[in-house]
């Protein structure tokens, strides 16, 4: 009951600041050009100051085991391979393929991987935490954006316009100068640039960069729900169900038995968890409003993700806990 209280308490706020700007939208304080505002804010300046202080803010070499961050390296790299292939699969239209992809392996790792590791393990226990996060927010941030770019409105079915050579290069040219410009990604390299190189954080610089990240997930939620339409979402619904069922049972099905099968426990399976079973991360929906998708997707399936893993994540960790894997 406890487990559950907190998984609860964890997502439930989640879907409910989601509902207030659907909210506030009716009531007329969020009209399309104030929420397209606050998604650019968000994504261009609120979500890489987040993940720049996530990342800035943990100890990687200290608490550093290679072993473990490949495994999440692979897993991660294998989840999305095959996400990638199922889209081809099952959504013809690459707008929303884009987004089906993204949403269906993208976790919040980072908000909620400490998070439930704190809870469980004291707030000084963090570092299997930080080494998940090494090992899966990087690759999640450069793949969707790799994604995202290559299945934009405007792009054919190779990701550039042309044939042969010239195909080819523009793709390529365009994932990189896609990935090199993203504001996420370069919150990220310069947060693990940050820790790595051991600088040091000035009290007034940290309070501000505190005051700034935590807009991110509220603002962004609150948007999210602002350009949510039931109408729209009916015909994603499926796809959306679809991807529900990969993020929050499929991944940690197939992953989380490897993983304890080589010698992972406590602290270590936690994280995984969280890696593999959580909701997808509100930013999926922020950056695919910021690069050119619809959205409605994505949207959806953030909703139905974050409010059926605090069921989901709950029966995991009782399931792991019941096997003594988890102290």
């Amino acid at each position: 009951m406890e487990s559950f209280l907190f998984s609860v308490n964890a997502t439930l706020p989640i879907f409910l600041t989601m509902l207030c700007g659907l909210l506030f939208r009716r009531l007329g304080l969020m009209d399309q050009r104030f929420t397209a505002y606050l998604n650019a804010f968000v994504f261009k300046v609120a979500l890489p100051a987040l993940l720049f202080r996530d990342l800035a803010t943990q100890d990687f070499a200290d608490a550093w085991d290679g072993r473990y961050v490949l495994f999440c390296l692979v897993a991660t790299t294998l989840s999305i391979a095959a996400i990638v292939l199922l889209g081809r699969a099952l959504v013809p239209e690459r707008p929303r393929r884009g987004e089906f992809i993204q949403v269906s392996y993208r976790s919040s790792a980072a908000i909620l991987g400490l998070a439930f590791i704190q809870n469980i393990y004291g707030s000084a226990s963090t570092s299997m935490g930080a080494l998940m996060i090494l090992g899966s927010v990087p690759l999640y941030n450069v793949a969707a954006v790799a994604v995202l770019t290559l299945t934009a409105e405007g792009t054919d079915e190779g990701g550039a316009e042309g044939t042969g050579a010239d195909q080819t290069a523009d793709l390529v040219r365009k994932s990189l100068v896609g990935i090199a410009k993203n504001p996420i990604i370069i919150g990220v390299v310069a947060g693990l640039a940050w820790s790595v190189l051991r600088l040091p954080m000035p009290g007034i610089a940290a309070s501000t960069l505190k005051n700034v990240a935590v807009l991110a997930t509220p603002l962004g939620l609150m948007a999210m729900g602002a350009s949510f339409s039931i109408e729209d979402a009916r015909g994603d619904l499926r796809l959306a169900g679809v991807a529900t069922a990969i993020k929050l049972v499929v991944l940690v099905a197939i992953f989380l038995p490897l993983a304890i099968l080589m010698g992972f426990r406590d602290q270590q399976l936690v994280a995984l968890l969280v890696m593999l079973g959580s909701a997808s991360t509100v930013s999926c929906y922020i950056m695919a409003k910021n690069m050119g998708h619809d959205g409605t997707l994505t949207s959806t399936a953030v909703m139905m993700t974050t409010f059926g893993c605090a069921v989901t994540l709950t029966l995991w960790l009782w399931l792991v806990s019941s096997l003594g894997l988890v102290g």
